[in-house]
């Protein structure tokens, strides 16, 4: 039973200071799709500029090995004017004498050497060393004194570049007697 002079009010189960229930607000299935559209857009367009900076470093590097490559001889070549220069000079003499020419020869020389020695071309020279395929080519075989497979004579030399065989030594190679 209630009593009539208390009165009960509206609001007296709850505080006065409370807020009101929290309601969960999710965004609508449009409002979902709408931002995992413009997610998806933003991630294409990510991939279409990586994919873009791929291409460009790739076609970059080509043009730089095509540059290298066709590039690459310009130091030996700049090196090799001044025999071409040296060549010239001498052919353009009007009485050359032998020993001038002789001189000149070795002039021309020193400058072809010192320009492989630039270009880390080095010769190949092997008499009296033991035969090695990788950077001899046997020609024949001889009998001799010395110890079979030593290249007792050098037909032509060979040369490297940065130790790799440019052209082998072509050798005659001592052999066994028999």
């Amino acid at each position: 039973m209630q009593t009539p002079d208390k009165e009960i009010p509206a609001d007296a189960n709850s505080p006065a200071d409370a807020t009101p229930p929290a309601v969960d607000v999710e965004p609508s299935l449009e409002e979902m799709i709408r931002l995992a559209e413009l997610k998806a857009e933003e991630h294409h367009d990510a991939w279409l500029r990586a994919k873009a900076e791929t291409e460009n470093v790739r076609r970059r590097a080509q043009d730089d090995i095509a540059k290298a490559s066709k590039f690459a001889v310009e130091r030996f070549a700049r090196e090799l004017l001044a025999v071409k220069d040296s060549l010239e000079a001498a052919l353009a003499a009007e009485a050359p004498s032998i020993d001038s020419m002789k001189a000149g020869s070795e002039l021309t020389l020193k400058q072809l050497v010192a320009a492989f020695e630039k270009s880390n071309l080095t010769e190949i020279n092997p008499v009296g060393e033991k035969f090695d395929p990788h950077f001899h080519q046997a020609i024949s075989m001889v009998e001799a004194e010395q110890e079979p497979n030593t290249v007792v004579t050098v037909l032509q030399k060979g040369y490297l570049i940065a130790d790799r065989v440019l052209r082998p030594a072509l050798v005659i190679v001592c052999k066994a007697k028999a």
